[in-house]
């Protein structure tokens, strides 16, 4: 591991000088230095700023403080009845272990599980820009069909992101520019020609906050993670979604994807078909259809589309009581 120095923030206005990051749980950042993929010349620690509390906001939606560990931030009650998606998604997302280190907004910026992206010795766009992408000819089973470009068919690895981006979430940032709100949607980046920027932050900005707002559809809402064995594993595929019927029509829903994109993919073509349409499985795989017409698989991931397309119904049905 490259040597570094080490520095605890005393406030938010804190900066990040050239070659630092921020360090929080550590559960991917660590990682990617041993591999020698993130060389870092200074880590600077924000677990002593005051990030860490859930509290209600004015509209009677949360806010989350980026500090909060994912194994309070999935427990607390008030996430388990009025967003149950996103506790859900925590506690598919990883060992317990790591929920009790790994925090809100660590979790937000967690880098791809590429195996090419993880090996420093191996080209890749996104840690050598312009050295290549050898996933498309080559490993590319759990990579994007949505979304991906020439130089980068990367997955966003985060089970969290998924359910907040189909919740509304908004993420507060705070940084030399000041002080600024981006919704999780907005907040991550498709590869395009620079696959080595995976969100819209700026250097020197930290997450803060995640707003979840008072979102009534939200309190019916589930996530569902397809894996490749039961323990604890990175998604193949996911769906979270959030459905509110009226007279056995659609009159809300939400609803993400992920492992299917370089970030959380907001199925909006699949909700523009669904609202008003019968509330029936039918709907849901044609919802669905509508919304992979966009995918591009590759050699060894065409199966994502059929199972995006099945989970989609399966999670959708749940919600509707009738998946019996």
């Amino acid at each position: 591991m490259k040597t570094f120095a080490y520095r605890a923030a005393t406030g938010l206005a804190d900066g990040l000088e050239p070659g630092a990051v921020f360090l929080a749980g550590g559960t991917n950042l660590v990682d990617l230095m041993k591999l020698g993929v993130a060389t870092p010349d200074v880590l600077v620690d924000v677990n002593r700023l005051p990030l860490h509390e859930v509290s209600k906001l004015p509209d009677g939606g949360l806010r989350v403080g980026a500090g909060v560990r994912n194994s309070d931030l999935a427990a607390d009650p008030r996430i388990r009845t009025g967003y149950p998606a996103l506790s859900q998604a925590l506690l598919a997302g990883a060992s317990g272990q790591l929920r009790n280190m790994a925090t809100t907004g660590g979790n937000l910026l967690q880098r791809t599980r590429c195996r090419y992206f993880m090996d420093a010795s191996m080209p890749c766009n996104k840690h050598t820009p312009g050295s290549g992408c050898p996933a498309r000819d080559g490993d590319h089973r759990n990579l994007a069909i949505l979304g991906g470009s020439p130089a980068c068919i990367a997955t966003h690895p985060s089970d969290m992101a998924v359910a907040l981006a189909a919740l509304d979430a908004v993420v507060r940032v705070d940084g030399p520019a000041g002080a600024r709100a981006v919704t999780v949607t907005e907040l991550h980046r498709l590869p395009g020609d620079t696959p080595e920027r995976d969100t819209t932050l700026q250097h020197g900005e930290l997450i803060t906050a995640v707003d979840l707002p008072a979102l009534p559809v939200a309190a019916r809402s589930a996530y569902r993670k397809a894996r490749d064995r039961a323990s604890y594993a990175f998604a193949v595929g996911s769906v979270a979604a959030a459905l509110q019927t009226r007279d056995g029509l659609v009159e809300q829903v939400r609803l993400a994807f992920g492992a299917v994109a370089h970030k959380p993919w907001r199925a909006y073509t699949a909700e523009q078909a669904l609202r008003g349409r019968p509330a029936t499985r039918a709907s849901f795989l044609a919802a669905a259809d509508a919304e992979l017409e966009a995918a591009r698989p590759l050699r060894d991931n065409a199966y994502k589309v059929p199972l995006i397309r099945n989970l989609t119904a399966a999670v959708l049905t749940a919600l509707t009581g009738e998946d019996r």
